[in-house]
C-alpha cells in the first residue's frame, strides 16, 4: 500500500497536469518517472481518465439535442451567408474599379507635369552626385590615390553629361525642322476645335533637360544664345518660299504649315521655360515673319489668274492667320493684305466673266425663245424676272420675246454676285462692308465687262439687222430687271438697298447705252444696206423719154425695207419710227447725190422723168406706213427736196421759183438754188451735144435759150444771196 505521502504526492501531481499548459508538463511528468511508485501512478492516472471520460460523455448527452438543432440552424443560414459574401464581394469590387480610375486620372495628369521635370532626373542626380562627390565625400576620404583619380574624371563628366545634352538638342532642333509643316498641319487643322497642346505634337525633353543642365553648369546664357541664334536661322529657311508656291494650293499650304509649326513650338517654350526665350524675342521673329509671308504673297499671288485659287488661298490665309491669333500673335496686316488681294480677285473675276458673255454672245441665236409647256415656261421665268400678263393669258406654244442671251447674262450676273460674296467672308467685315463691296464689284462688271461685251456683240463683224433688233430687246428686258438685282444683293447681305450712302447699280445706263448704240448700228446699216442697192442703180442718163414703172433695183429696195421693217415689230415704237425715218432721209439724200454726181454730166429730161417715176415709187412706200406711229404724211417729208426740185425741172416753173424764193410760202422753198443750177447746167449741155440741128428748129432754139436765161437768172439769184 502506498503510504499516504505518496498518495498526496500522485494527487499534486494529476491536478497540475489537469491545470498545466501542454507545453510546460515536462518538469511534471519527469519528477513521475523519477520516482518509486511509478506503476501506482498509472493506476490514478487511468482512473481519472475514466472518471473524466464518464463526465464527457454525461456532458455530451446533455447537449446533444442542442447541437443536432445548431447544425440545423447553420445549414439554413449557410445560403444566407453566401449571398451576403457575394454582395461584400461587389462592394470591394466596385471600390477596387473607382481605385483604378483614380488611379488612371492620376497617371494622366501627373504625365502632363512630366515633361518639365522628367527629362532632368536622368542628369541632374549625376551632377548632384558629382556636386556631394567633388565637395563633401572626396575631402572627407583623405589624400588616397583613387580619391584623386576620381577628382580628375569630375570635369570630364560634367563635360561628358553637357555633351550628351546638347546633342540631343541638336537632334530636337533638326527633328522640329523637319516636321514643322507636320506641326503646323496639326495645328490649323484643330484650331477650329480646340487650341492643340504643343507637346501633344512634340517630345520637349531634349530642350528641358540641356537647359537645366546649362543652368547647373553655369552656362544658361551660352546656352540661351545658341538656341535663339539656331531658331533664327530655321525661321529664315521656313519663310523662304518655293519659287513654284504659287503653282497649287499644296505649295502656299506647306508653306503656311511650316511658319505655324515654328510659332507653335516657340509660344510653347515660351510659356514652358523661364526665359529662354521671353516675349520680346518671340514678338520680334513674328515681324519679321509677317513682313516675309506677306511680301511673298503679295508676289505669288499676282502669278494666278484662277478665281477659285485665289479663293482657296484667301481661305487658307484666313486659317493661317486665326490659328496664329489663337497663340496671341498680331495678325491685322494678313487681314490688310486680304483686302488688297480682293482687288486683284475682283480683276480676274472680270476676265473669267468676259469670257462667259463672250461665249453666251457667240452660243445665242438671237431669236425668242420658243416655249411649248408651262413646265419650260416657267423654268425660264424662274431664271429670269419677267411678267407678262398678256403673253401669260396665251395659250402654248408661244415666244418669249427676248432670246436666250437674257438669262443667260441674269443668272451670269447672279454667280459673279456669289463669287464676291464668298471672298468677302470671314474677313472681319461689316454688313455694310460686305455690300458696298459687292455692289462696287458689280458695277465694274457692268460697266466695264458687260458693257465691252454688248458693244462686242453690236460691232460683230457680219452682224444682221434682225440680230442687232433682237439685242434693243434683249437689252430692254435685262434694263428692267435691274432692281431685282439690286434685291439680290440686298437679300444676301441683309442691307436695305435705299441705306444712306449705299452704291447704287449702273445697270440701267449699261443696258441703255447698249440699246443706244445698237440703235445707232441699225441706222447705219440700213444706210449701207441702201448703198449697195444704189450702187445696183444704172440710168440711162441720156434716155429720150422715162420708163412706165420704178427701175428694178428700186423695186427691190423698198421690198428689203418692208420686211426689215416688218421685224421691228418688237422694237419700241420710237426706235421703229426713228429708224424707218432715218432710212428714208438717206434715201432721198443719196438718191440726190446719184443725180448730181460728177460723173453725171448729161441728164436728159427723159432721164429725169424716170427718175421721177422711182422718187414717186418711194413715196408711195412712204405713204403706206412701214411702220406704224407716224402722224399723217410726216414720213413723205424725207423726201420733200427730191420733190420739189423734180416737180420744178419736170412741170419747167421757173417763174414760179424765181418770183417766189426767199418767201416763207415759197412753192419750191426746198430747192437750192445750187442745186438747181448744177443739174440745169447738165441739162444745157444734153440740148446742144444731142441736138446737132437744134439751130434750125425754132422750137429747140427757144428752149436752149429759155434754158440759158434761167441760168443766167439764177447765177444772179446766187450772186445776189452771197453778198
Amino acid at each position: 500500500m502506498a503510504s499516504a505521502e505518496t498518495a498526496a504526492e500522485h494527487e499534486r501531481i494529476l491536478r497540475e497536469i489537469e491545470s498545466t499548459d501542454t507545453n510546460c508538463i515536462g518538469p511534471t511528468l519527469r519528477s513521475v518517472y523519477d520516482g518509486q511508485e511509478h506503476g501506482l501512478f498509472m493506476e490514478k492516472l487511468e482512473g481519472r481518465i475514466r472518471n473524466h471520460d464518464r463526465e464527457i460523455e454525461k456532458m455530451c448527452n446533455h447537449h446533444f439535442q442542442g447541437f443536432v438543432d445548431s447544425i440545423t440552424e447553420l445549414l439554413k443560414v449557410r445560403g444566407e451567408a453566401q449571398k451576403l459574401k457575394l454582395l461584400t464581394t461587389m462592394d470591394e469590387l466596385k471600390q477596387c474599379r473607382l481605385q483604378q480610375r483614380n488611379i488612371a486620372t492620376t497617371i494622366d495628369k501627373l504625365t502632363h507635369c512630366l515633361p518639365g521635370v522628367a527629362p532632368t532626373a536622368l542628369y541632374y542626380p549625376a551632377l548632384c552626385t558629382l556636386e556631394q562627390l567633388e565637395h563633401t565625400c572626396l575631402p572627407k576620404a583623405g589624400g588616397y590615390r583613387f580619391c584623386a583619380i576620381m577628382a580628375e574624371n569630375i570635369p570630364v563628366l560634367r563635360t561628358h553629361i553637357r555633351d550628351v545634352s546638347m546633342s540631343d538638342l541638336k537632334d530636337f532642333l533638326e527633328s522640329i525642322r523637319k516636321h514643322s509643316d507636320k506641326i503646323g498641319e496639326t495645328a490649323m487643322k484643330q484650331v477650329c476645335v480646340w487650341k492643340p497642346c504643343a507637346q501633344d505634337l512634340v517630345d520637349f525633353s531634349p530642350v528641358y533637360r540641356c537647359l537645366h543642365i546649362y543652368t547647373v553648369l553655369g552656362a544658361r546664357d551660352t546656352f540661351e544664345n545658341y538656341y535663339r541664334k539656331q531658331r533664327r536661322k530655321q525661321a529664315r529657311l521656313v519663310l523662304q518660299p518655293h519659287s513654284n508656291m504659287h503653282e497649287t494650293l499644296e505649295g502656299y499650304r506647306r508653306y503656311f504649315n511650316q511658319i505655324v509649326g515654328f510659332f507653335v513650338v516657340e509660344d510653347h517654350i515660351l510659356h514652358t521655360t523661364q526665359g529662354l526665350v521671353n516675349r520680346a524675342y518671340v514678338e520680334e521673329l513674328w515681324e519679321l515673319a509677317l513682313s516675309k509671308t506677306i511680301a511673298a504673297l503679295r508676289t505669288h499671288s499676282s502669278y494666278c489668274t484662277d478665281p477659285d485659287l485665289i479663293l482657296d488661298l484667301k481661305n487658307l490665309i484666313v486659317l493661317f492667320a486665326d490659328t496664329l491669333l489663337g497663340y496671341g500673335f498680331p495678325v491685322n496686316q494678313l487681314f490688310d493684305m486680304l483686302l488688297e488681294m480682293r482687288d486683284q480677285y475682283g480683276e480676274i473675276l472680270l476676265k473669267k466673266w468676259n469670257q462667259s458673255f463672250r461665249q453666251i454672245i457667240d452660243q445665242d441665236n438671237y431669236s425668242p425663245i420658243p416655249v411649248a409647256t408651262e413646265e419650260e415656261y416657267r423654268r425660264i421665268t424662274g431664271q429670269f424676272p419677267f411678267q407678262d400678263p398678256e403673253l401669260e393669258k396665251m395659250s402654248f406654244p408661244k415666244k418669249l420675246p427676248f432670246s436666250e442671251f437674257v438669262p443667260k447674262v441674269y443668272s451670269q450676273l447672279k454667280e459673279f454676285i456669289y463669287a464676291c460674296l464668298k471672298y468677302s467672308e470671314d474677313l472681319h467685315l461689316s454688313s455694310t462692308e460686305i455690300d458696298d463691296m459687292i455692289r462696287k464689284s458689280t458695277n465694274l462688271l457692268l460697266t466695264r465687262t458687260l458693257s465691252n461685251c454688248l458693244q462686242y456683240a453690236i460691232k460683230k463683224k457680219n452682224v444682221g439687222l434682225a440680230e442687232l433688233v433682237q439685242i434693243i430687246v434683249n437689252t430692254t428686258h435685262l434694263e428692267a430687271s435691274c432692281h431685282y438685282l439690286e434685291e439680290f444683293i440686298s437679300n444676301i447681305t441683309s442691307v436695305p438697298p435705299d441705306t444712306v450712302n449705299a452704291t447704287k447699280l449702273y445697270g440701267t445706263s449699261t443696258f441703255k447705252d447698249a440699246r443706244h448704240s445698237a440703235e445707232e448700228e441699225i441706222y447705219t446699216n440700213l444706210n449701207l444696206k441702201i448703198d449697195q442697192f444704189l450702187q445696183l442703180a444704172d440710168y440711162d442718163w441720156m434716155a429720150t423719154q422715162g420708163g412706165g414703172q420704178a427701175s428694178d433695183y428700186l423695186i427691190d429696195l423698198i421690198a428689203f425695207l418692208c420686211s426689215t421693217f416688218a421685224v421691228f415689230t418688237h422694237l419700241p415704237g420710237k426706235v421703229a419710227q426713228t429708224a424707218c425715218m432715218s432710212a428714208c432721209k438717206h434715201l432721198s439724200t443719196s438718191l440726190l447725190q446719184l443725180l448730181l454726181e460728177a460723173d453725171v454730166r448729161q441728164v436728159s429730161m427723159g432721164a429725169l422723168q424716170q427718175f421721177n417715176v422711182d422718187v414717186k415709187e418711194c413715196e408711195r412706200f412712204a405713204r403706206a406706213g412701214p411702220v406704224p406711229g407716224f402722224q399723217g404724211d410726216t414720213l413723205l417729208l424725207a423726201f420733200i427736196d427730191l420733190r420739189q426740185l423734180l416737180d420744178l425741172f419736170t412741170q419747167w416753173d421757173w417763174s414760179t421759183y424765181l418770183a417766189d424764193y426767199g418767201r416763207p410760202t415759197c412753192k419750191y422753198l426746198r430747192v437750192n438754188p445750187h442745186v438747181a443750177l448744177a443739174l440745169l447746167e447738165k441739162m444745157k449741155d444734153t440740148s446742144r451735144k444731142n441736138n446737132m440741128f437744134a439751130q434750125f428748129r425754132k422750137n429747140e432754139r427757144d428752149k436752149q435759150k429759155l434754158i440759158d436765161t434761167v441760168v443766167k437768172q439764177l447765177r444772179n439769184l446766187i450772186a445776189t444771196h452771197q453778198s
